[in-house]
């Protein structure tokens, strides 16, 4: 948590969220009371289509929500991640009682959401699919290494295979899939790196996924064809093989929850188990 202890609604029943990924699909999941939250420019069509289907307000760009649209809304409580809603913390708290939750780990961040909003007896339901999936899914994990890569429009990025991994990349570590040397690591403080073309070369696994933008970068290519076209990308092993795989940027940049994790478990049955 963030910030000085604040008193909260034992049962919320007007609730706002800062951000569109975590706390928003989280709270949504635990069948929250869910009145607004920011939906513009969403790479995860899905959650935004769901949202509006609940009726939430959208307040805008997460990096500034609409305090105009929030005060309107009249919530009794308000939460989001410490990254996403750290600017916009001293005024929200003016408007209710105000959370800001901030732990990485996406199992964690869950549970927050469920204690604070008085909502724990939805957790193991919650996650009970979730888990056999994942339970059965480990013994068909194959021996092999995959490279994981994400392109934007100003750089490559890599989340790590590591103790503090986002989301998605927790799920892979959770399932025993093995990345290379250039991604893995123990360190607790290193959870993402930003290669170079020279650099890229590391991602030198048989099997390549990589995402395009994503988190409010659906408007762009993220340097799509550009990257695709280069010499130095068609000499990575896996793309040489053909096994290079475009996944969600939605999915896998916007991660939210449950729903999100058995998108990226479709994806491991596809493209990483289903390869073989």
């Amino acid at each position: 948590m963030l910030r000085s202890p604040v008193c909260v609604p034992l049962k919320p029943k007007r609730i706002v969220v800062l951000d569109p990924t975590f706390t928003l699909g989280m709270s949504l999941e635990l069948g929250l009371p869910v009145v607004g939250s920011p939906l513009f420019g969403m790479s995860d069509v899905a959650l935004q289509a769901k949202a509006v289907d609940e009726g939430v307000t959208d307040l805008g760009a997460f990096t500034q929500p609409s305090l105009e649209k929030v005060i309107s809304l009249q919530p009794d409580l308000i939460i989001g991640s410490a990254l996403a809603g750290e600017a916009a913390y001293e005024m929200a708290s003016r408007i209710a009682p105000t959370v800001l939750i901030s732990t990485e780990d996406w199992k964690s961040y869950y549970a927050a959401v469920a204690r604070i909003t008085g909502a724990e007896d939805r957790l193991a339901a919650n996650f009970k699919g979730y888990e056999q999936r994942v339970e059965a899914m480990r013994s068909r994990i194959p021996n092999e290494v995959v490279s994981i890569v994400r392109i934007t429009p100003w750089d490559f990025q890599v989340y790590l295979d590591a103790p503090n991994a986002y989301g998605p990349f927790a799920i892979l570590r959770d399932l025993g899939v093995k990345r290379t040397a250039y991604e893995t690591t123990d360190d607790v403080s290193l959870s993402l790196k930003r290669p170079d073309w020279e650099t890229l070369e590391k991602l030198d696994a048989g099997t390549l996924l990589y995402i395009v933008g994503g988190a409010n970068d659906s408007a762009t290519s993220g340097r799509h064809e550009e990257v695709i076209a280069n010499p130095l990308w068609q000499m990575l092993p896996a793309v040489q093989a053909g096994r290079v795989h475009r996944v969600d940027a939605g999915t896998w940049m916007e991660f939210s929850g449950v729903e999100s994790a058995n998108r990226v478990l479709d994806d491991v049955e596809k493209y990483i188990i289903g390869s073989q």
